[in-house]
């Protein structure tokens, strides 16, 4: 009868244990955050919402607008053409100054209006003064300029960490992102755009689109994902609508990253 005898290399048996320790990790953090978290507890740190959990066919198109004059009005256009009749507009300040027309067109066709900052930068680099400082500028800025002080806020490049919740809860905002991402800045074609829509949307789900002159072709996908998304028993909505629903499901992205540097990390070792 034969021994074999098998040797192995320490470095193997530390990759596999890191790996195996970071896919249970993930295993654990996926399941917790299946659970449905209570965003307003007071038991819970505020958090930022990317959805809603609804069985019903309720969906939220929302268009972050930053700069530009030419693509907001064809946008307007299509969802007047095709009667949605609820969306929500996150407007930065600074825009919302030199384009007070077009926020009252939004505001005329009945949309809703959230903050989306002033400066666009990521707010976790700032300071606490400076964070605090950005979201009260451009609160007061679209509250002068639409006559209704904005409740909803949606950070600049959908950046955050703990310390700007904070900062913004305490200065009445809910921080919204969004579970559907378009990716239509980056004008991969009207139908590729569409599709991604399509296919990903849910019950519950909020959808990010742009309406600032980055993007060149929105204003062609928005008619097909109107159209389709119907045609599958959608209902558009705000996202105060979604907000009305129950059992918020809130994420923290900087929280997803790390876990997400840590799986790449483990799986090149």
């Amino acid at each position: 009868m034969n021994n074999f005898f098998y040797v192995l290399n320490g470095k193997k048996i530390k990759r596999f244990f890191f790996v195996f320790a970071a896919a249970l990790f993930a295993a654990g953090v996926i399941y917790v955050e299946r659970g449905q978290v209570t965003v307003f507890s007071e038991e819970s740190a505020p958090s930022a919402i990317y959805s809603v959990s609804t069985n019903k066919k309720v969906i939220a198109l929302t268009f972050d607008i930053s700069w530009g004059d030419k693509r907001a009005e064809p946008i307007l256009k299509v969802l007047k053409d095709k009667n949605v009749q609820k969306a929500t507009f996150f407007l930065s300040a600074p825009w919302s100054k030199t384009h007070p027309e077009l926020v009252k067109a939004i505001q005329q066709q009945g949309y809703e209006i959230g903050s989306h900052g002033y400066k666009h930068v990521n707010y976790s680099g700032l300071t606490d003064e400076e964070i605090a400082q950005q979201i009260s500028s451009a609160h007061a800025v679209l509250t002068e300029v639409t006559g209704q002080p904005p409740k909803l806020l949606r950070l600049p490049n959908g950046d955050f960490d703990k310390r700007v919740l904070k900062i913004a809860a305490s200065q009445g905002y809910q921080v919204i992102q969004w579970d559907t991402d378009s990716q239509d800045w980056m004008n991969k074609g009207v139908r590729t755009i569409a599709d991604r829509v399509v296919n990903k949307a849910h019950p519950g789900d909020i959808v990010l689109l742009h309406a600032s002159d980055s993007v060149k072709q929105t204003h062609e996908a928005l008619p097909i994902i109107i159209d389709e998304l119907r045609k599958k028993g959608y209902e558009f909505v705000t996202v105060t609508d979604l907000l009305q629903e129950a059992n918020v499901q809130g994420n923290e992205v900087r929280d997803q990253a790390w876990l997400q540097e840590q799986l790449d990390f483990a799986a090149g070792l």
